[in-house]
């Protein structure tokens, strides 16, 4: 994992719900917890673009529902700033799902568009990403 260049408003926090974008099995999943996010005691942690989340399995193959599974925020719907000035917002939240926190996917294919700066903090989702945004 690099560091990120972009200041990403962070759009999800824990307790949000979001689709996958890949092949892995899962198709919607819930964030439990945000991973290396610090915060002040008794507030809720937020996640953006980039971020490596714990979640689980809300809807998809029966083998796959109800596991807990590190994923990678790849697209959200609030807008962040990059910096050359341009404002980026998609529309809708997504996340890839992981084989461990190394950042190896789990899936063979994405669909939909990649955020720039997760394409670049974890190397092995933009090795299979076939667009980046």
């Amino acid at each position: 994992m690099q560091a990120n260049k972009a200041t990403v408003t962070r759009g999800l926090q824990t307790g949000s719900t979001l689709s996958t974008c890949d092949n892995s099995g899962a198709k919607v999943i819930r964030i439990v917890s945000i991973k290396r996010k610090k915060t002040t005691k008794k507030r809720v942690p937020y996640c953006g673009v980039g971020d490596l989340v714990l979640a689980s399995v809300k809807k998809g193959k029966p083998e796959m529902r109800k596991q807990v599974v590190f994923a990678v925020i790849v697209r959200q719907k609030k807008e962040y700033r990059r910096p050359d000035g341009m404002r980026i917002k998609f529309e809708d939240n997504a996340a890839v799902v992981l084989k461990d926190d190394k950042g190896n996917p789990k899936g063979t294919i994405f669909k939909g568009p990649i955020a720039k700066e997760a394409a670049a903090r974890w190397p092995g989702v933009s090795k299979v990403a076939s667009m980046i945004l």
